[in-house]
């Protein structure tokens, strides 16, 4: 049997694990499963763990990330056993600190079409992440360095790890990072994501700056108060609709209001309807078309398309409703 048989194979059988209703059978199975030789088994093993809440096999996450991390590069290619491992860990809410020190330093370069690739970028990640929940004294200073790691699944998971655990200083250096700006536009959204959730309402007027004044980052931020829920946000955005007029973020702010689920804001976005201009309101029936599982929503934007009797209105709701 082929070695490529025999991992599709133990994939199989690691798939059907999921009948198996004894904690304990289920635990002793699984062994096997993280000592064996293809990195990809170990990785779905570790997955598995984490999303079915096994709690018996800290020991032997922590044994087969030792063993692959012995020679990564030759082990475990594209660290998909250590990522998930780590992952699995950080889940399971692990303190020691030895596992994540090892995963925040390990760099993994790997051919691909273009140049090559560190594939050990997201690893770092989440070791920073799990590295901030011990007590390992110098935790915040290695999350911090990692915030001008040169690939954007390290710095997004060291901004994660500062505003989950980071506390106050975490939130500042946050603060800090979103003023100064990344080239990636993916690690400021997290940046305002993080302090969003860190710091809840006491954020919102740092992150609505950034949506007035136009630059870069306004899209991300009008999306992240959105996304946050938080009524201060939502108040701001409802606010932003008069100075929106013709403008890029029109659609965007629009989108921010439905993502938010917070109720006022749907019914702000459906009240609309009835007398925004012809382009608007396509837009906020598209803004609106992620809510389209919701009778209410559906029923109140199928009643305002009605009266106004725009063969435009009409085909964007058809479009975008459609079941």
């Amino acid at each position: 049997m082929s070695k490529r048989d025999r991992t599709e194979e133990a994939l199989d059988q690691l798939s059907a694990l999921h009948g198996i209703d004894d904690p304990f059978l289920l635990a002793d199975e699984l062994k096997k499963f993280l000592a064996d030789r293809s990195n990809l088994v170990v990785a779905r093993a570790a997955r598995f763990i984490r999303e079915n809440h096994v709690p018996q096999l800290i020991p032997e996450l922590v044994a087969s990330f030792e063993r692959l991390m012995k020679d990564a590069p030759r082990l475990d290619k594209r660290c998909a056993g250590v990522t998930e491992i780590v992952m699995s860990l950080y889940e399971k809410d692990y303190r020691e600190p030895d596992v994540y020190l090892k995963g925040i330093e390990h760099v993994q370069m790997e051919a691909s079409f273009g140049p090559p690739v560190d594939t050990a970028a997201a690893l770092r990640g989440i070791s920073a992440q799990g590295l901030l929940r011990t007590g390992y004294p110098h935790a915040l200073k290695k999350a911090v360095q990692l915030l001008i790691d040169d690939w954007a699944p390290a710095r997004i998971g060291a901004v994660r790890a500062l505003a989950a655990n980071g506390g106050d200083a975490g939130t500042l250096v946050l603060r800090h990072k979103a003023l100064v700006g990344d080239k990636d536009g993916e690690v400021t959204a997290e940046c305002f994501a993080g302090l969003l959730a860190a710091e809840r309402e006491q954020a919102v007027d740092f992150v609505a700056a950034f949506a007035q004044d136009g630059g870069d980052a306004a899209e991300t931020a009008l999306l992240a108060l959105g996304e946050s829920g938080l009524p201060t946000a939502i108040d701001f955005l409802r606010s932003m609709w008069p100075r929106a007029g013709h403008s890029p973020i029109r659609k965007t702010l629009l989108l921010a209001l439905a993502v938010s689920r917070n109720e006022d804001a749907v019914n702000f976005l459906m009240a609309l309807l009835d007398d925004a201009p012809l382009s608007a309101a396509a837009e906020i029936i598209n803004a609106l078309a992620i809510h389209k599982n919701s009778e209410r929503v559906r029923r109140s934007v199928s009643e305002a398309v009605d009266r106004r009797r725009e063969r435009e209105l009409l085909e964007a709701y058809r479009r975008e409703f459609a079941q």
